[in-house]
């Protein structure tokens, strides 16, 4: 009963989202009660469980998320990505045009949301390819493979971020199997596959073409170096935590904390963007403007929370890993599957992942699975068969000028490598560390 109670909620949670168009967080709790009442839990347990769940979730990364989002508007304001891409581009030439949009997508979406990082790059991907006379998608699938990759693999993306609190990962050996795990996903998805993508010669919409005189960022833009160095610099504070644990113990412990070194990395990035001229007032507004653009997936992250903890309350967690304790399936290939099944069904890589994460925590610690590599194979698995109930679908297509055809046969098929080669991956180092 516990079993067809929950894929009922999954069935329930899929139809309020695609069908009724209900809001995420709303769908989520609607059905987190109507679960409750299925497992015949009493009233003040359904909403204590409501309310656990959600002050958890948000409660280990609302700050990463504001201060990431903030951080991430001013690199769009100050021109960093842009500049970013200008000079990888000159040192690549027009032969390795497109590994330099793969590099910058890698080195922008490290620290930028997808959306936002695709809609800074995507019009200078546009651009280069009406100046070169290429395919817009050809050279334009090696940067989204990058910007895929970061968000589904890499904290400190919301996803992967949640999904490596819940199953209390460590952030230096997340980061570098994630990286391992990365490169060569990007170089199969985005490199490597793209390359067939070579005759969709459907013009890019032409709105999207970056113009100096009309759609250059307004305000004065940064230069080089500082570009540069807003970019990396929480990465860098993060590495330096991590790794420096042996010598200076106490300062990396600060370092190594997410919401410290991104707190850093604003305060820094303030400065260089009031030294070449943006006021107080502007910083501010864009600031306020960046918080409201997260206010959304603070609240999906609360819902899904909050479903977790109704699952777990009425035992559902235990008893899913007590019916899989004979298993012969791999539990990371069970975690992937998973996560996998959910993002086809919701079309949120956020929501599969950290759904997923919920009904594998119990499994987990009860198998000898390493969680840094299960945080991977759930990240791969939220990025799997992107279509029609994804916005990212949407935004690749009417950006591209693309029909429906073209737009599964390059970005769908691009998202499902990235999710396939990712639990390979996992699987690979598994074997060798392990």
């Amino acid at each position: 009963m516990l079993f067809l109670i929950t894929l009922s909620a999954i069935v329930s949670l899929v139809l309020a989202m695609t069908w009724l168009k209900l809001p995420p967080f709303v769908a989520f709790i609607g059905v987190s009660i109507l679960a409750g009442l299925a497992f015949h839990l009493r009233p003040e347990f359904i909403f204590k469980a409501i309310q656990e769940g959600m002050g958890s979730t948000l409660g280990s990364i609302a700050g990463i998320l504001a201060f990431g989002s903030i951080l991430g508007k001013w690199v769009g304001i100050s021109g960093a990505a842009q500049k970013m891409t200008e000079v990888l581009l000159k040192l690549s030439g027009t032969r390795y045009t497109r590994i330099a949009f793969m590099m910058a997508g890698f080195l922008v979406g490290l620290p930028l949301f997808y959306s936002v990082a695709f809609m800074l790059l995507a019009p200078l991907v546009i651009t280069a390819a009406a100046k070169l006379k290429q395919p817009a998608t050809f050279l334009a699938l090696p940067m989204l493979a990058s910007l895929t990759v970061t968000q589904g693999y890499l904290p400190p993306h919301p996803a992967p971020l949640a999904i490596m609190q819940e199953f209390g990962a460590d952030l230096s050996k997340t980061m570098t199997y994630g990286i391992l795990i990365a490169i060569p996903a990007i170089l199969v998805s985005g490199l490597w596959f793209g390359m067939t993508t070579k005759n969709i010669l459907t013009p890019a919409n032409q709105a999207f073409v970056f113009v100096e005189d009309e759609n250059r960022v307004k305000g004065p833009i940064l230069s080089t170096f500082p570009s540069f160095l807003i970019v990396l610099f929480p990465i860098f504070l993060l590495a330096l935590g991590s790794f420096g644990s042996g010598y200076f113990p106490e300062i990396a412990a600060y370092l190594s904390n997410p919401v410290f070194s991104l707190f850093l990395s604003v305060l820094l990035a303030g400065i260089l963007l009031k030294r070449i001229g943006f006021s107080s007032d502007a910083l501010l507004n864009s600031s306020m403007e960046s918080i409201k653009d997260i206010a959304g997936i603070l609240l999906i992250f609360g819902g899904a929370g909050a479903l977790k903890q109704v699952l777990v309350v009425a035992g559902v967690s235990q008893a899913v890993a007590d019916g899989l304790g004979s298993s012969t399936w791999n539990v990371y290939v069970l975690g992937w599957a998973m996560a996998a099944s959910i993002r086809v069904c919701v079309g949120s890589s956020t929501v599969a992942g950290i759904t997923a994460a919920g009904f594998m925590k119990v499994i987990l610690v009860n198998s000898t699975a390493d969680p840094n590599l299960m945080v991977l194979a759930l990240g791969a698995g939220s990025m799997m068969f992107s279509h029609v109930n994804d916005t990212g679908f949407w935004l690749f297509r009417e950006y591209f000028s693309l029909n429906f055809k073209d737009t599964i046969r390059s970005w769908t098929m691009m998202d499902t490598l990235v999710s396939i080669t990712g639990l390979i991956g996992v699987l690979i180092l598994d074997q060798i560390l392990f």
